[in-house]
């Protein structure tokens, strides 16, 4: 199993955010969360990266980039924990040939090779998110985990960065707002709502009306 959560809560401030979860992800399942705004998909998102953070690579919900450092030098964070700080640290000032060409090959799958030299900070916002997402894709561990990783992106833009993610990653649990994208790409629909689970079916049996009134605006 790749994810086990059994009658899991959470609460901030008092507020409860989500309560009697049950979710079991297996390994090489392409997991969807999906629910309104506020019915708890990010809190559920980082009880899951808690459970197994080493074997997980996450796209947060904002690209969280350090804007006035470099494209490369945004997506090397990626593997940070896997080299010496002296190797770090000379690649803050110099950068090794081998990551360069590294990054660059992953940027290349997300359409961003020739940023890799530019400031993050002045990326349009969908770059942005692409470049979060490069960064989760040079991370390289099992399981991708992404909080609405394609949201500023456009529907054909979208479904070819969720192919890439796909490609490289065992499983993927992501937070997906279009239904379209969630139905094409996964295989699993898990629906939330005022923070439990009230939906959790595989993809092929749904189709948009069946989720709509889950997930459009009240």
């Amino acid at each position: 199993m790749a994810v086990v959560l059994e009658n899991a809560s959470a609460a901030y401030g008092g507020r409860t955010v989500l309560s009697g979860i049950d979710l079991t992800v297996r390994a090489g399942e392409r997991v969807a969360l999906m629910g309104r705004s506020g019915a708890g998909k990010s809190t559920l998102i980082g009880l899951i990266q808690a459970q197994a953070p080493d074997r997980v690579a996450l796209v947060p919900q904002a690209a969280a980039l350090v804007r006035p450092l470099s494209v490369f030098h945004n997506v090397y964070m990626g593997r940070l924990d896997r080299h010496s700080t002296l190797h770090n640290l000379r690649c803050l000032v110099r950068p090794a040939r081998a990551d360069v060409a590294a990054v660059e090959a992953v940027l290349a799958r997300v359409g961003l090779a020739d940023k890799l030299w530019a400031k993050a900070g002045e990326l349009s916002g969908g770059q942005q998110q692409r470049v979060s997402v490069a960064r989760a894709l040079y991370n390289g561990r099992p399981m991708l985990v992404g909080d609405e990783p394609v949201s500023a992106l456009d529907r054909q833009q979208g479904a070819r960065v969720l192919a890439e993610m796909a490609r490289s990653h065992e499983t993927l649990i992501l937070a997906l707002h279009d239904v379209t994208l969630a139905l094409a790409h996964t295989d699993r629909i898990v629906v939330l709502k005022a923070g439990r689970i009230v939906l959790d079916a595989p993809a092929e049996t749904l189709d948009p009306a069946r989720l709509s009134p889950y997930y459009e605006a009240a």
